[in-house]
């Protein structure tokens, strides 16, 4: 392994952790598996449609400050696009692409009637006031709002987005459409037409295929240690359910670093003091790396933070029966083809994190029709959704003989491959 990690040239080095072209990689073996053409590849290996704009935002301090915004369709073959839009100084146009093909991956396997769209803008909301973040929401409404649509495009919440934003966002829709238009996003308050368990929905979703992995492995939750890496919106969620319903949660991470107990960490103490951005560690003496809370020794791994933490590097040293990924891309290609090789049941992020787009279709269903569901009904909903994808993948798995990942992307491409041919576009 030494001598292989030797020869990567800093741009084969580079071509490992592009998202977008790893994602491509792995569609064309997918559609290879299931004996499409290279016309099918050709279509869905990137976006339909692409747009960058420009965001004028005047700032507390009066100067006029222009942001670069994206909005990604990749194929609308099935139905409308539907995804997130991020606020992050890293967003980029390549990011962008990736998440939008990941996003009608993940609609495929819980076969929804979507394609695919991701949005971004490049930006630090943790450095912005309530009042800039209110003019570029509104701003970048206005710069797409000629694509977007609750029959063409429905964005939703992502990294460092929230319900206040997509009311922002959803109000801006509107008085350009000239009447209230709740089902043009999703992600929004109860008041304004939001659905219940959307906030949660991400890791309710992980949940489920937490508990369908272990069922694979034998292991059962109330005696399993978990350790998650993120304590965002999915990793803070997704540790208060596992903690509520047993497990040991051993270790936890944010962007500062992380915290580990092997008797177990007081989720409930911690989730007090964290701040809005998931922030707890900096409160603590006692922490560890993110590179070390990775390698710690657990039944159940879950990377709900940021890409590529868990790479042909340190792939020898994860020390966890099952990898959960919570997180978009935390495992690179020659990870999982490691992981794989060591009898680790890696369960991909396309896969774990349909959870949030499962209940945004909801909230969407409940837009159109007027009519309302309880939190009881939407987590019901979900679990029949989220089980029956999961036992899907896993199925494929078994009689394709390939790994988790590859099985996810052979079941969320076919649905597009084949609405696709049916309207004569290959």
């Amino acid at each position: 392994m030494a001598n292989d990690k030797a020869s990567d040239t800093p741009n084969e080095k580079q071509d490992k952790l592009d998202v977008l072209k790893s994602t491509q990689t792995v569609v064309k073996k997918a559609l290879d598996k299931l004996g499409y053409p290279d016309e099918v590849f050709d279509l869905l290996k990137e976006p339909v449609r692409m747009m960058t704009v420009r965001i004028p935002v005047r700032m507390d301090d009066d100067s006029i400050k222009i942001f670069t915004g994206y909005r990604a369709q990749h194929n609308d073959a099935v139905g409308p696009t539907k995804g997130g839009v991020r606020f992050h100084p890293h967003v980029s146009e390549k990011e962008v692409k990736a998440l939008s093909i990941w996003m009608s991956l993940k609609a495929g396997i819980v076969d929804l009637p979507y394609g695919g769209g991701k949005g971004g803008i490049i930006c630090d909301p943790r450095e912005m006031s309530f009042r800039e973040l209110e003019g570029l929401s509104r701003g970048y409404v206005r710069a797409i709002s000629q694509i977007v649509g609750p029959t063409k495009d429905i964005p939703a919440p992502d990294v460092f987005t929230n319900p206040q934003i997509m009311a922002w966002m959803m109000d801006e829709y509107s008085r350009i459409d000239e009447f209230n238009n709740p089902g043009f996003i999703t992600g929004k308050p109860i008041v304004l037409g939001g659905s219940h368990g959307r906030e949660s929905a991400t890791a309710k979703g992980v949940t489920i295929c937490i508990d369908e992995a272990i069922k694979k492995k034998g292991i059962t939750l109330k005696d399993a240690s978990v350790v998650i890496q993120g304590f965002g919106n999915a990793g803070s969620f997704l540790a208060k359910f596992l903690h509520d319903s047993g497990a040991k949660v051993v270790g936890i991470s944010d962007a500062y670093g992380g915290l580990y107990d092997p008797d177990g960490l007081d989720i409930d103490y911690l989730l007090d003091r964290r701040d809005s951005f998931g922030t707890v560690t900096k409160l603590f003496n006692n922490t560890i790396t993110n590179e070390e809370l990775l390698e710690l020794d657990c039944d159940i791994l879950v990377p709900a933070a940021v890409a590529n933490q868990i790479t042909e590097e340190n792939a020898h040293s994860i020390n966890a029966s099952i990898v959960v990924e919570a997180a978009n891309g935390p495992t690179t290609l020659e990870a999982t083809k490691i992981l794989s090789e060591r009898g680790i049941l890696l369960v991909p992020d396309v896969l774990a994190s349909a959870g949030g787009v499962t209940v945004s279709y909801f909230e969407w269903v409940q837009n159109n029709q007027g009519y309302y569901w309880s939190e009881e009904e939407i987590e019901e909903k979900l679990h029949k959704v989220m089980v029956k994808g999961f036992n899907q993948v896993y199925q494929t798995a078994e009689t394709r003989r390939v790994d988790m990942r590859l099985a996810s992307y052979m079941v969320g491409v076919r649905k597009m491959a084949e609405a696709a041919r049916f309207r004569g576009w290959i």
